[in-house]
């Protein structure tokens, strides 16, 4: 009791108050988050220390775009579990020395005592949405590009050797062995389908893209046609030179390319295929719900973290973190659950990513009925 502010129950010295709950939450939660920081970045230096090495990669590069841009990543990554360990570890101490009792027992209503700790929720939820919409997108391009260069055994994930896209309803495109440097694929085809069959296609080898024209061109290319009773001709053509509907984006792994993108360019991403019915719509569509579910969330476990721990109990703040800990790590299983049948179009990806917050916000309500008035 004797680190805990002076306050009086029942006039404007709650303001007192206010400001010693919300700088202890946001300072432990702060102090979590750089500590564990820390220790991820010795093991991780030490298990790319021999590739830095070997491949010479600068120090400053190290340092700015690499781990600069990797740490923002891990913050938003496990915000909501130090959140959660900060809410506990603070609460449970002022549970353990009977402040809250003091409090509850002076007039305070329970409501009223959440009230700092929903402040500094939504500071933490704020930074976590700018992360996840507009910051984190922008370091993972830096971080792509630096790990390409200084890992070993490291392809950069942003373009596939092969893929198979629809670009506009019954035109599929093929390309197959492409490779960013020179912008080159040994095979190309473009497939035209009506009724579930293919009509017509049009292939080639050694084909180039140009990135500032969009176009596609190659020496040779053959073109098959196929009529109503299944048969099929074919002729041969030289200099092929044709514009179509796919973008240099779109020749990677949809899993690995959106979380480069900016919320707005999501959104874009999004409508372009929905109007090419591509098969990919459900993984950008988890994608974007869950970059606002995930940080909303902070208000949930919040609620979770105080209700909990604000009981004294034999247990102590290790029994408080422990059960608060069980319950963080299930909202993450949860999370990736339901994101799984959402990519595989067993539920609505608007429904799946939020299925967690709303069985975490049954359980927080719940907390917050038991928890002592």
């Amino acid at each position: 009791m004797e680190n805990s502010p002076k306050f009086r129950i029942g006039w404007p010295g709650f303001k007192t108050l206010d400001r010693y709950i919300l700088r202890k939450f946001l300072g432990t939660y702060f102090f979590a988050i750089a500590m564990i920081i820390v220790v991820v970045v010795v093991f991780d230096y030490v298990e790319k220390v021999d590739d830095f090495t070997e491949l010479k990669a600068p120090l400053k590069a190290v340092i700015f775009d690499y781990y600069l841009n990797f740490i923002p990543f891990f913050i938003n990554q496990f915000s909501n579990l130090f959140t959660f360990i900060a809410c506990i570890f603070f609460t449970s101490k002022l549970a353990y020395q009977t402040e809250i009792t003091a409090m509850l027992s002076g007039g305070m209503s329970f409501k009223r005592l959440m009230w700092p700790y929903f402040l500094g929720a939504m500071a933490i939820t704020l930074l976590s949405l700018g992360l996840s919409l507009w910051l984190i997108p922008y370091s993972q391009r830096t971080l792509v590009d630096f790990e390409s260069r200084y890992r070993k055994n490291r392809q950069n994930f942003q373009f596939d050797r092969n893929i198979y896209r629809q670009i506009e309803p019954g035109t599929f495109a093929y390309v197959r062995d492409f490779t960013k440097n020179g912008y080159q694929a040994r095979y190309f085809a473009l497939e035209h389908y009506e009724k579930g069959a293919i009509v017509s296609s049009v292939e080639a080898a050694d084909v180039k893209f140009n990135p500032e024209t969009h176009r596609w061109t190659a020496p040779r290319y053959v073109r098959r046609m196929r009529d109503s009773l299944g048969e099929e001709s074919f002729s041969q053509h030289r200099n092929l030179d044709t514009l179509i509907n796919l973008d240099i984006n779109e020749l990677g792994r949809v899993s690995d390319l959106i979380k480069t993108m900016t919320i707005g360019e999501l959104n874009e991403f999004l409508a372009q295929q929905r109007e090419k019915g591509s098969d990919s719509i459900n993984i950008i569509e988890v994608e974007r719900q869950a970059r606002f579910a995930y940080p909303l969330a902070t208000f949930i476990l919040t609620l979770i973290g105080v209700s909990l721990s604000s009981r004294k109990v034999r247990g102590g703040t290790g029994l408080h973190i422990g059960i608060g800990t069980a319950l963080c790590f299930s909202y993450i299983l949860f999370n990736r659950f339901f994101s799984e049948f959402a990519k595989g179009g067993t539920m609505p990806p608007q429904i799946a990513v939020w299925i967690p917050n709303a069985i975490f916000l049954f359980i927080a309500v719940y907390l917050y009925r038991k928890a002592p008035k």
